[in-house]
Formats: structure tokens, C-alpha cells, sequence
């Protein structure tokens, strides 16, 4: 992408380090500060609408949801107005912070905003014993560890392809998480759009609380700021799902492809031109095959969740 558009740059363009996917860069230029992230479509885990994505985001812009300004888009690079604000750590969020997100949901949720392409709907992959025993054979760090819970994993892989989805179907950002948040005057803003599509509405709202009102793990979840997330979707005029597991199989099923993309980058042995480096790959192997045996071990911990106030 040509972006001498954006200005006169007043110093060089700076690698942002820390994406889970993609890699971003900041530019300073005489009209303005802009992020440019060079997208990796080289082995993305599903298809990416760049197009459809980037009206979406002009849609919620113009709606006043709290967001970076979203400038140009092509399929493989993305151009917003930098925001500044303070990163949000994994811990759960102040109560007043978790409503406005569930308000910010009800409003993109209603927002109508056409889009032709569906929710998807392919087979989990099973192939957790082969994969297990390829990080074996060329001497992964994690391999013993992904080995032991093999079993597991393909477990996992059949719920989610069982467990039922309630509806309805919203379109959405789909990735509200701490590291797709930022905190501006006590405020949340909402980045990183590139996932947005249809998502059953219980699996948005779900992973959302989830994800904003614990730690690190699964012992420290705060039920007051899981149930914020919720009233605040219902103030703004959103209707809750009834309550069941599939508040929490787009969770699973998220971290389940993203820790199966990683292996694969492991797998390969090289240090990729795209996506994150070969280490922050190792790291996101070992967090997916430690943690998710857990998330998925509390599951009825997790729906008593829903109906603890």
C-alpha cells in the first residue's frame, strides 16, 4: 500500500511488537499519527473480507462506538488513526468499564449493516495424536506436555462440534479481549477488527465476560463484573440468550484453532516474513495445551456462572 497519502512522515515507520497474529507499526506523519498493520494471509486459520470487515468498522465508527478511526483497508494491510490509551491488563475489569462494554455490544449488535457471507460452519480438525506425536519427533519444547493430553484435546474438538448454538446469529467484532482493549479517561475502546463476522450471540457474550472478568487462569473470576458485561447489553437494549455451555464453545473453539495454527508454525521450524516470531508461537503452544484442559474442566463451573448474581 502507497501511504504517502497519509503525510510527510516525520521520523520512520516503527515496528509495535506483541501481536498474536499480525504485526504492527506505527507512522507519524505532519497529519497525524496512524497504525498500519501488515496483515498475515498467508496461513490464516479462516478467510479474511477485507472489504466487508473494513465497512463494518466505518458503520460502528460512524455510530460513535469507541474505536480507532478506520482509514483504508486492502487484503493484506490495514491503516487506522492511532489512539493512545492505557493497555488492559489480563485481570478483571472495574464494573463501570465491563457494563459500557456490554453497551458497546448491544450497540454494534444492532447496527444494520449488511453482510453476505455466513458464520462458517467446518469440522473441528481431530488430528491432536498426530500433531502430538510430530512435536515428538522434531523435539518440541511443549511436545510431552501436548502428548499427555492428547485425549483431551479431541474431546474438546467433539464438543464443539456438538454443542448447540441457541441464536441468534449477530454480526460483531467477535475477539473482545483484554489485548483487543484499551482504557482512555477510565473508558473502553474497542481494536483489532479483523475478525468481525456472524457469531451466535451467546458465544459473543460469553467470551466477553469471560475474558474481562478474570486473571490469567480460572481461579480468580469475579462474578459482579462478568454480570456487568450483561446489564450493560441489556440497558442498551440487547436481549439475553437462555444460559448454556454454548456461552463459552466460541472461547474454547477460538483458543483451540489459534494453539492448533501455532503447532503448526512450531511444526515448520522457521522463523515466518509474516505473523508473530517463532518464540511468541512457542509461547501461545504452551498456554493453549496448559490452559485449555482447564477452561474446559469448568465448564459447570462456568454455567453456574450465568446464573450467579
Amino acid at each position: 500500500m502507497d501511504l504517502s497519502w497519509l503525510g510527510t512522515p516525520t521520523g520512520p515507520m516503527v515496528r509495535v511488537h506483541g501481536g498474536f497474529a499480525n504485526r504492527l507499526y506505527r507512522l507519524d506523519t505532519d497529519q497525524g499519527s496512524f497504525a498500519v498493520k501488515e496483515l498475515n494471509l498467508a496461513d490464516r486459520r479462516a478467510g479474511y473480507h477485507a472489504e466487508d470487515v473494513f465497512r463494518f468498522e466505518r458503520a460502528a465508527f460512524a455510530a460513535g462506538i469507541a474505536m480507532p478511526e478506520p482509514i483504508a483497508a486492502t487484503p493484506g494491510m490495514l491503516v487506522h488513526r492511532w489512539v493512545e490509551g492505557e493497555k488492559v491488563p489480563e485481570a478483571p475489569v472495574p464494573i463501570a468499564y465491563a457494563f459500557e462494554v456490554g453497551e458497546i455490544l448491544a450497540r454494534l449488535h444492532a447496527l444494520d449493516v449488511t453482510w453476505p457471507h455466513g458464520p462458517g460452519g467446518e469440522a473441528t480438525p481431530g488430528d491432536w495424536r498426530e500433531l502430538a506425536a510430530r512435536a515428538a519427533a522434531t523435539g518440541q519444547p511443549w511436545a510431552g506436555e501436548l502428548r499427555a493430553q492428547a485425549e483431551t484435546f479431541l474431546a474438546i474438538a467433539r464438543f464443539v462440534d456438538a454443542c448447540e448454538r441457541p441464536g441468534p446469529v449477530v454480526l460483531t467484532h467477535r475477539d473482545v479481549q483484554p489485548w483487543n482493549l484499551l482504557c482512555r479517561g477510565g473508558r473502553p475502546v474497542v481494536l483489532d477488527w479483523e475478525l468481525a463476522g456472524m457469531l451466535d450471540l451467546s458465544g459473543e457474550l460469553g467470551s466477553t465476560a469471560l475474558s474481562i472478568a478474570k486473571g490469567p487462569g480460572f481461579d480468580d473470576i469475579r462474578p459482579e463484573v462478568f454480570h456487568a458485561v450483561l446489564d450493560g447489553y441489556a440497558a442498551a437494549g440487547g436481549a439475553l440468550p437462555p444460559p448454556g455451555p454454548s456461552w463459552f464453545v466460541f472461547m474454547i473453539s477460538g483458543w483451540l484453532g489459534f494453539t492448533r495454527w501455532n503447532i503448526l508454525r512450531c511444526l515448520a521450524g522457521v522463523e515466518a516474513s509474516t505473523g508473530p516470531e517463532l518464540a511468541l508461537s512457542h509461547e501461545s503452544v504452551r498456554g493453549g495445551v496448559r490452559g485449555l484442559p482447564v477452561l474446559f474442566g469448568r465448564l459447570p463451573e462456568l454455567e453456574e456462572l450465568l446464573l450467579r448474581r
